[in-house]
């Protein structure tokens, strides 16, 4: 049996419905996929996507990019997409360094605009596929 691909989604507040659209585009291969997401980005994804199950982690300023970090180095997630917005300055920047640090460490696949969040989920999940 083959195991569900395991994908952390995370959006910076300016890129929240831009994750919750490309999700929505993808809804259907998502919803084959185990899904774990900081707290108010699952909020979003849950509510623009009602099929797809989401397991929501503290918001990303209150602990969840360290979460996910967490389970990044535990080998629980496979890819991570993180929709990051380049324009605005962030209180954690301190946590979401780590994480992209964690990562790229682990040598997991890891997406920060959509074009590779598309191409990341495409090349894993081809229509017949997984």
């Amino acid at each position: 049996m083959v195991e569900k691909l395991r994908i952390a989604l995370i959006a910076h507040d300016a890129q929240k419905a831009a994750m919750a659209d490309w999700a929505h585009t993808h809804e259907a291969r998502l919803s084959r996929c185990a899904l774990v997401a900081t707290g108010n980005t699952g909020l979003q994804l849950m509510t623009r996507c009602p099929s797809l199950a989401v397991d929501r982690l503290l918001s990303g300023p209150l602990g969840g990019d360290q979460q996910i970090g967490a389970r990044i180095v535990e080998g629980k997630v496979d890819a991570l997409i993180f929709f990051i917005d380049p324009l605005s300055a962030h209180p954690h920047d301190v946590d979401v360094k780590a994480l992209v640090r964690v990562a790229v460490l682990s040598n997991i696949l890891f997406a920060l605009n959509r074009t590779t969040a598309d191409t990341v989920l495409l090349s894993l999940m081809p229509e017949t596929g997984r």
